[in-house]
């Protein structure tokens, strides 16, 4: 199967190029590589030379995705099941068109995320535990008044202020401090696991016209997660985040519900982001993956609409599986053999193949291979 590159601004330039072995001459930015039915970029299936469209085949209740995130991308939140569905017909209700710009729910779904990190990878993940936010708010002169209203008040009210505040509010707030960090972020006197690092980067991505952007603020209030290749974090309904650098696998259920708050050019609407989002603390669980067997490691989560897993395979051994629902599985690095009833085929990196949910097949490498398996999860089947 062939997935779909999507062009966002925010990608990088070499990675995904070099993975799928595209020359990208003209430095175009490769943000994502799509694997799955989503109407908006199905992939091709290829069968017996033919190609296809996955939608027209088959329907995935998830996405998978190859991400190389150069810039920050918004600070997010995402919807429960039904409140999707019950705000998706309120806007089908108010007749607000599907593509409009101002429209927050295009579909009736919910969009929780899965990142396995391929590199060491960025992001905001929920907010901080009370005694850490409060050292934070303390330590940041401009910050004094939200000091004080987050230690009598606590999160909701925090944030409520933060994002419902006038904009000329938000930039006396922000400015003296954007002010202070930018010189010390362009002299490199600022490291990565800082909150002015990011917040610097994103003063001089994002604000614009004078306005400086309140996104800024959640920098401070949500935990920086740092993960290493391997390792995976998982974005429930109401969880805000939003990735900061680097490269990973991403899968999620099939939607573009996506609420906004800032660190964007895009349609941030405030009063639905607070309906949603959790103004509560947060310990960001990492996933090591829970071994399956002596090659392969699944990340559990609640989500129902998929499951992903790494397999590492070493030169000259296999592994015998039995799908238990459509999948599609992506070589990140080596050569693999897929043998079935049906045939077989070799799998290069940046290589996919699609995989019917009847199918026994073996995993042979041809050398030490790293693979990523998207599928439902088992329990659905039992």
């Amino acid at each position: 199967m062939k997935g779909t590159v999507q062009h966002y601004e925010w990608g990088g330039y070499d990675f995904l190029p070099g993975l799928l072995g595209i020359n990208n001459a003209e430095k175009k930015p490769y943000a994502e590589y799509w694997m799955g039915s989503h109407p908006k970029a199905p992939s091709h299936i290829i069968i017996n030379g033919e190609s296809r469209t996955m939608d027209t085949i088959v329907h995935l209740p998830f996405l998978f995705k190859a991400q190389d995130v150069r810039e920050m991308l918004s600070i997010q939140v995402h919807p429960s099941k039904k409140a999707a569905e019950l705000e998706f017909a309120r806007e089908n209700h108010e007749r607000i068109p599907v593509d409009a710009p101002h429209r927050n729910y295009r579909d009736d779904n919910h969009k929780p995320e899965l990142a396995c990190a391929l590199s060491e990878f960025r992001l905001l993940h929920g907010f901080k535990n009370e005694k850490l936010l409060q050292a934070v708010l303390d330590a940041v002169p401009e910050f004094a008044a939200l000091s004080v209203l987050f230690r009598k008040d606590g999160y909701e009210a925090l944030y409520k202020k933060v994002m419902g505040m006038p904009q000329e509010e938000v930039n006396e707030i922000l400015y003296p401090l954007i002010d202070r960090i930018v010189p010390l972020y362009q002299q490199g006197a600022l490291n990565k696991n800082e909150e002015d690092y990011w917040a610097a980067r994103a003063a001089l991505s994002f604000s614009r016209n004078g306005n400086a952007d309140r996104g800024i603020f959640s920098i401070y209030f949500f935990n920086i997660v740092v993960l290493q290749p391997g390792e995976a974090i998982f974005q429930d309904a109401g969880i805000p985040h939003a990735y900061l650098e680097g490269q990973c696998m991403e899968i999620m259920a099939n939607s573009d519900n996506v609420l906004r708050g800032g660190l964007t050019f895009k349609h941030v609407d405030v009063k639905e982001l607070m309906k949603h989002v959790l103004c509560k603390p947060l310990v960001p669980s990492v996933l090591k993956g829970t071994p399956a067997g002596e090659f392969e490691k699944i990340f559990e989560t609640p989500a129902p609409d998929f499951q992903l897993s790494e397999i590492r395979l070493p030169e000259k051994k296999f592994l015998d599986q039995k799908s238990v629902s459509d999948e599609i599985l992506f070589l990140y690095s080596g050569k693999i053999e897929i043998q079935s009833e049906y045939g077989s085929r070799k799998l290069k990196r940046g290589e996919a193949a699609f995989v019917t949910g009847i199918d026994s097949y073996r995993l042979s490498a041809v050398e030490n291979s790293v693979l990523y398996r998207a599928a439902v999860p088992h329990r659905l089947h039992e």
